[in-house]
C-alpha cells in the first residue's frame, strides 16, 4: 500500500500547483477543525451558503456550520433529503442556484458532500461565475476536483464544463465512517480507468486522440498501486482511504489539465451513463454511479480479453466494408435504441461526429491490420484481466454481478450494443464495431464460457 502522505506531497501538491482553479486541498484526519481557515485563506471575509443532504449534514455538515459561525462566518444551509437520493440533473442544479440567490446571494457555495451534491453545487456555482468549497464526506467517485459535472439534461447524462472547487478539504476520519458501500463505489469508478485506458491507448494507435503527457502518467503511473490492496479499504484502514482518496482527486486533476473526461473516462462511463439515464434502480433505490461503473468496467475488460486474443491479421476488409451501415442505417438503429427523442437526438449528433466515410473506414481497417501486433502488446501491458479485476472488486465491497445493481442479462447484453452511440469519443466498442465484430464479442462474453454468462 502506497505512503500516502508521501502521495499527497509528491503527486498531490504538485498538481494541484498545476491546476488554474484549485488553491487548496486539506486532507487529514481531524481536517474538519481547519474549515474556518480554509475558507478564510481561500475565500476571505464572506458568508458561506452550505448545502447538503440528511446524511452530510449529519456527517460533516453540522461541524462545518458550527466551525464556520465560531469563527464569525455567517451561514446559511439547504439541507436536501437523502431519499430518495438526490438526481443529478439541470433541474435540481437549478433549484439549488435559486435557493441560494434568494437567501443569501452574496455568499460563497459549500458542498458538503460526494457525487450529487458536489456536482449540483459546481454547476450551480459556474453558473453564477463563483468560485465554492468543497467538504467531502466520503471517497465514492472522481468528481471533486474535476473539471465538470455529470448531469442530466432531458434524460440525457452528460458531462458539463464547470470549474473545480477552490479549495477541497477531506477528513479521513468523516471519510473512514462512510457507509461501507460508498467507499466500494468509489473503488469501482478509480477501477475504470484501467478499460479507459485501453480505449485511451485504441484511439492513440489509430490517430483518433494522441495520450496526453500530462494527464496520462498523472492517471495511470500508479493507477495499479492505488487498486492493490482493497481488504484495507473494506476493513476500514485510514491509509488505505486516502490513498483511494488521493487517486480519485488526482484523476480529476486530470481532467481538467487535459480539458475533458477522456483520462477517467472510456466505454465503461458510457455504460454507466446508459444505465444512470434509464434511472436503473435496485431493492428500490437508484443504482450508484460508481456500482455501475464497476459493472461497465467489467463489461469491458470482458470485451478486451477477447479481443486481444483474436487475430486481426486476418480481418477481411471488403466484408467488413461490405456490412458496415451507412449513416441512415445507424440513424434509424440510434432511434430504436432510444425512444426519448431528445436523447436521440444528442445520440445522433455524438455518433456522427465520428462515423467514417468508406475510405476512410477502409484506411481505418488497413492501419488496424498493420498495427495490430504492436497495439496488442501495449493492450496487454495496460489491461488487468477480466478475473484479477473481478477479484479486486469483490475485495472492496464493489459489486462484480450485473444481478446485484438489478440487470438482468439481456439488459446488460442490450447495452452493450448501444453504449456507443451515446459519445463522440473512440472506444473498444467503436473499433469492434469498425472491424465489424461487436456482435461477435458480445455472444461471446455473454454466453458459453464467456465471462459475462452469469
Amino acid at each position: 500500500m502506497p505512503d500516502w502522505k508521501a502521495e499527497l506531497e509528491d503527486l498531490v501538491m504538485p498538481a494541484v500547483a498545476r491546476s488554474q482553479h484549485i488553491d487548496r486541498i486539506v486532507m487529514d484526519s481531524g481536517a474538519l477543525e481547519k474549515t474556518a481557515a480554509v475558507f478564510a485563506e481561500c475565500f476571505g471575509e464572506t458568508s458561506a451558503f452550505l448545502v447538503a443532504d440528511d446524511n452530510t449534514f449529519a456527517a460533516a455538515g453540522r461541524d462545518v456550520v458550527g466551525y464556520l459561525t465560531a469563527a464569525g462566518v455567517a451561514c446559511e444551509t439547504l439541507i436536501l433529503p437523502a431519499e430518495p437520493r438526490p438526481k443529478p440533473s439541470l433541474e435540481r442544479s437549478a433549484e439549488v442556484r435559486r435557493r441560494w440567490k434568494a437567501t443569501s446571494p452574496g455568499a460563497v457555495p459549500v458542498a458538503v458532500g460526494s457525487g450529487v451534491i458536489n456536482d449540483l453545487v459546481k454547476h450551480a456555482a459556474f453558473e453564477e461565475g463563483r468560485a465554492f468549497f468543497c467538504v467531502a464526506t466520503a471517497a465514492s467517485m472522481d468528481g471533486y476536483a474535476s473539471a465538470g459535472a455529470p448531469l442530466v439534461d432531458r434524460g440525457f447524462k452528460h458531462t458539463i464544463p464547470c470549474a473545480p472547487p477552490r479549495a477541497i478539504l477531506a477528513d479521513l476520519d468523516v471519510i473512514a465512517a462512510a457507509p461501507p458501500e460508498m467507499t466500494g463505489w468509489g473503488y469501482g469508478d478509480l477501477a475504470g480507468k484501467v478499460p479507459a485506458g485501453g480505449d485511451w491507448i485504441l484511439a492513440d494507435a489509430l490517430g483518433v486522440e494522441p495520450l496526453d503527457d500530462v494527464a496520462w502518467p498523472l492517471v495511470q503511473d500508479r493507477l495499479r498501486s492505488w487498486l492493490a490492496d482493497p481488504a484495507a479499504l473494506r476493513n476500514g484502514s485510514a491509509g488505505a482511504m486516502a490513498g483511494l482518496f488521493a487517486g480519485l482527486t488526482v484523476t480529476g486533476l486530470a481532467m481538467e489539465f487535459h480539458g475533458s473526461s477522456r483520462p477517467a473516462s472510456g466505454a465503461d462511463h458510457q455504460i454507466a451513463h446508459l444505465w444512470e439515464m434509464e434511472n436503473l434502480s435496485h431493492e428500490g433505490l437508484p443504482v450508484s454511479h460508481g456500482a455501475c461503473v464497476a459493472i461497465g468496467s467489467l463489461t469491458v475488460l470482458a470485451l478486451f480479453d477477447w479481443l486481444i486474443d483474436q487475430d486481426l491479421k486476418r480481418l477481411e476488409p471488403e466484408k467488413i466494408l461490405a456490412q458496415a451501415l451507412d449513416f441512415k442505417e445507424i440513424e434509424a438503429a440510434i432511434h430504436a435504441a432510444f425512444p426519448i427523442a431528445a436523447v436521440a437526438e444528442r445520440a445522433l449528433t455524438e455518433s456522427k461526429a465520428k462515423h467514417l466515410s468508406k475510405t476512410a473506414h477502409a484506411d481505418r481497417l488497413a492501419l488496424i491490420k498493420d498495427s495490430w501486433p504492436a497495439l496488442r502488446q501495449r493492450l496487454k501491458a495496460q489491461l488487468l484481466r477480466f478475473d484479477a479485476m473481478r477479484d479486486l472488486l469483490a475485495a472492496a465491497g464493489a459489486p462484480t454481478l450485473a444481478a446485484e445493481i438489478g440487470l438482468s442479462a439481456e439488459h446488460h447484453k442490450a447495452t452493450v450494443i448501444r453504449a456507443r452511440y451515446l459519445r463522440s469519443r473512440y472506444t473498444i466498442l467503436d473499433f469492434l464495431s469498425e472491424t465489424g465484430l461487436l456482435e461477435a464479442a458480445t455472444e461471446a462474453v455473454f454466453q458459453g464460457n464467456g465471462h459475462l454468462r452469469s
